[in-house]
């Protein structure tokens, strides 16, 4: 474990502690073990130019860091050759443990110069921002774009994406590189095989999966192990309910917000699956991987996900499979938003630590993969929409993205975009998804749900050692 004293041990955890990428349980690990990564002094700064508008040091070895999950690392490793071609070397490490595996080297110092901090185990980013932990984006946002040299990068993204690299000031922070759709997906064929139309209300929903249940197939499954995977569908139908304010009061901690009636009617609809016996057996204990091969082999109708699971699902997936996405039914004629409404927004979030010693390196990756070549190749390789404007225009799209896509322009300007899961990711993922899965396995009625997560919520908005954030 190296020679470090005990000393430096009890200062690398009073720093973490600090930062805020550890808690109690965590501390004892790091003590363990307070490593920081390859040594190595910060790159000299580059000629700026042209053709190097970020002022890359030409001879610094680049340090990326790539989460291995629903899109994998090819599309990275594609980049990073198109990188290598102009600039130093590429180290990439691949692994579903972001926080485990860098949390002692922003503790130590010596963070890698780029991450995809993705996954269930991602680093909380905005807790990172608040201890200034994260590099401005902007000179990235400025420079001219790959393709384009009359265009700025900051042109050529969908629009929102900024936005959701933004905290609280117009700096950006994150640069969220897939265009991520959540809804219900479902298999095509299944569907027409047996005469079924997608439900466009609940009670519609409900009918269905009666018939499916009187077939042998339940209604839906969903990741147990994962419950903040329920807010994909969740989320946006109580805004389709209550209108997208409702979701803004949510996002700002406001008193009461989860006690408005759209909510209530959300968690009573989504009760009745449980109570109903819709639900697949022993879905609160299936994992994402799991509960989507559940799905795939047709024991479920449904399943609330993003648009990275045709990818993620590949291995499982029959070819005939016609895999869909369709917004979350609504629930009745009342609704203030429409059917079309969904939940879209830049996800796979990539940051620039601000201790990295090859920052303009970092951002210069990025910008590789801001290009039309960087774009297509991801959405060839993993079914997925970049935040490169117009990138598939012409490209014969897989199934699952075909329907993301038509979805979303079905949508038009009725798409929702919480905050909640990236501003309060604690209170999201473990609090919040917590008191959803007891409500899917049938444990807790809705009233108790909804006055547990209003309390949760009063909890954190009353922490003054958690940064708040709000919509303007």
């Amino acid at each position: 474990m190296g020679t470090t004293s005990e000393y430096g041990r009890r200062d690398l955890i009073k720093r973490a502690a600090a930062l805020g990428l550890i808690g109690l349980p965590a501390m004892g690990a790091l003590s363990a073990c307070a490593t920081s990564g390859d040594g190595g002094g910060e790159a000299k700064e580059g000629t700026k130019s042209a053709d190097n508008p970020l002022g890359v040091d030409k001879n610094a070895a680049l340090d990326f860091v790539v989460f291995n999950g629903g899109f994998g690392t090819q599309y990275a490793k594609d980049a990073a050759k198109d990188y290598e071609a102009k600039y130093g070397k590429v180290a990439l490490k691949e692994t579903q443990d972001i926080q485990p595996l860098l949390q002692p080297r922003f503790v130590g110092g010596n963070p890698p110069d780029l991450v995809d901090n993705s996954g269930a185990k991602q680093m909380d980013a905005a807790t990172l921002i608040s201890k200034g932990q994260l590099a401005d984006l902007t000179p990235l946002l400025d420079a001219p774009s790959y393709d384009d040299p009359k265009k700025k990068v900051r042109d050529t993204l969908v629009p929102g994406t900024i936005e959701m690299g933004q905290y609280g000031d117009e700096k950006c922070y994150r640069l969220n590189y897939a265009f991520t759709t959540f809804g219900v997906w479902y298999s095509g064929k299944l569907l027409e095989d047996n005469g079924w139309e997608y439900p466009k209300t609940w009670d519609a929903m409900l009918a269905l999966c009666e018939k499916a249940k009187q077939k042998g197939i339940a209604g839906w499954t969903y990741a147990g192990k994962h419950p903040y995977y329920i807010p994909f569908t969740l989320y946006p139908f109580i805004g389709k309910i209550g209108g997208n304010d409702v979701l803004k009061a949510i996002d700002n901690l406001e008193p009461n917000a989860w006690k408005h009636e759209a909510v209530k009617k959300a968690f009573e609809a989504y009760y009745e699956l449980a109570a109903k016996g819709y639900i697949l057996k022993g879905t609160p204990g299936l994992d994402h991987i799991q509960s989507q091969t559940q799905w795939t082999k047709g024991k479920a109708l449904f399943i609330p996900n993003g648009s990275w699971v045709e990818n993620e699902a590949k291995p499982t997936t029959p070819p005939d499979f016609r895999m869909t996405m369709a917004p979350p039914s609504s629930l009745d004629s009342s609704d203030k938003m429409p059917f079309e409404t969904i939940w879209a927004q830049a996800g796979e979030p990539f940051i620039v630590p601000q201790q990295a010693r090859n920052k303009a390196g970092g951002m210069e990756m990025l910008r590789v993969m801001l290009s039309r070549k960087a774009a297509q190749n991801f959405a060839k390789l993993v079914s997925s929409l970049t935040c490169v404007q117009g990138a598939t225009d012409g490209m014969t799209l897989p199934p699952g993205l075909d329907s993301s896509s038509k979805a979303l322009s079905a949508a038009g300007s009725n798409v929702v975009n919480p905050r909640i899961a990236d501003w309060y990711q604690t209170l999201h993922k473990e609090k919040i998804g917590g008191i959803l899965a007891e409500l899917l396995a049938g444990r807790v009625k809705p009233d108790e749900a909804v006055n547990s997560i209003q309390r949760v919520a009063d909890e954190t908005a009353k922490d003054d050692a958690v940064k708040k954030y709000k919509h303007a």
